[in-house]
């Protein structure tokens, strides 16, 4: 299926056929469910090419056309092909280096950072957003983006997701002793309905001390016992020195904010991936702008070029 997929090309009709009940099928006609079938997937298999390598949340994909999940393997593939060991990218000195490389960016080009300040009001006119107010001061604004903590009056909560820290001495056992890996639990393997999800990175990322590991085990909350719920994954993970647990509520805005402006994100949820999260961020784009992004006018330039 594998060699299918890889060769698959959606301006290449010569690639679209497959076959089914021995006959002969166009596979953009046909669901992953029966596209499993026709190569002889077994389930331990779909588990792993579904969830851990398309990233699917759910098993909803399976009854579906087959062309999303067979973007999302090429995706996994074509990645993996271009970075070596792995298919994702992670930043030196942890995730905080992609706000502050913004926030740098952003002044370059005008923008003014204020950190520390409280947000004390987002200060609306005739129903729209025209300022935000930190104590005496109200900073002008035509728009306002922010999380669901400026503004739970207008957010719902789906859900709770459940997400331990845990300090290691050692990496994740099993892993060949790899310096980082991800490793996603498929909920059919713990009898879930979503999946836990296993993260870790070490010294050579520059978060941790020298020989030490950081490692964030997560997931939806299902149960009245949280931790008990990603106990699978806290058992991958051998000998824990230190262990932060926490469970925190999921919002989502009840409106898309064209109206008044004020544009909210979601929560992150368990995945750490961040696939969630960049479809997020893209679509307050779309809403903000009236557009989708347009990656190809994104330059590859460097802050000492722009400067």
């Amino acid at each position: 299926m594998l060699e299918f997929i890889q060769n698959f090309d959606e301006d290449d009709p010569k690639t679209w056929n497959i076959t089914i009940s021995n006959k002969p099928t166009c596979a953009k006609d046909v669901t992953m469910e029966q596209l499993y079938a026709a190569f002889g997937v077994d389930h331990n298999t779909i588990d792993v090419t579904g969830h851990a390598i398309a990233l699917h949340l759910n098993d909803d994909y399976i009854k579906k056309n087959c062309l999303d999940g067979i973007k999302r393997i090429k995706l996994y593939f074509d990645s993996l092909s271009r970075y070596g060991k792995s298919p994702y990218l992670y930043p030196l000195y942890g995730l905080g280096e992609l706000p502050q490389g913004f926030a740098r960016l952003s002044a370059i080009y005008g923008g003014t950072y204020m950190l520390d300040k409280p947000c004390d009001e987002i200060v609306m006119e005739d129903g729209k957003v025209v300022g935000v107010r930190s104590g005496e001061e109200v900073a002008k604004c035509k728009m306002v983006i922010c999380d669901p903590s400026y503004i739970p009056e207008k957010c719902n909560q789906v859900g709770k997701v459940v997400r331990a820290i845990c300090i290691l001495k050692h990496p994740v056992p099993n892993t060949n002793n790899s310096l980082s890996c991800q490793i996603i639990i498929p909920q059919n393997q713990v009898q879930r309905k979503s999946d836990i999800y296993v993260c870790c990175v070490s010294y050579t990322h520059q978060v941790a001390a020298k020989q030490f590991f950081l490692a964030t085990v997560s997931a939806t909350v299902e149960t009245d016992n949280p931790e008990l719920e990603i106990k699978p994954g806290l058992d991958l993970l051998g000998p824990i020195e230190q262990k932060f647990v926490s469970v925190d509520d999921l919002m989502e805005p009840t409106d898309d904010g064209i109206c008044n402006q004020v544009f909210i994100s979601k929560s992150y949820d368990a995945t750490t991936h961040f696939e969630t999260t960049c479809l997020d961020v893209l679509d307050i784009y779309r809403r903000a702008t009236g557009g989708d992004f347009d990656f190809s006018q994104v330059k590859h330039t460097s802050l000492d070029d722009e400067q």
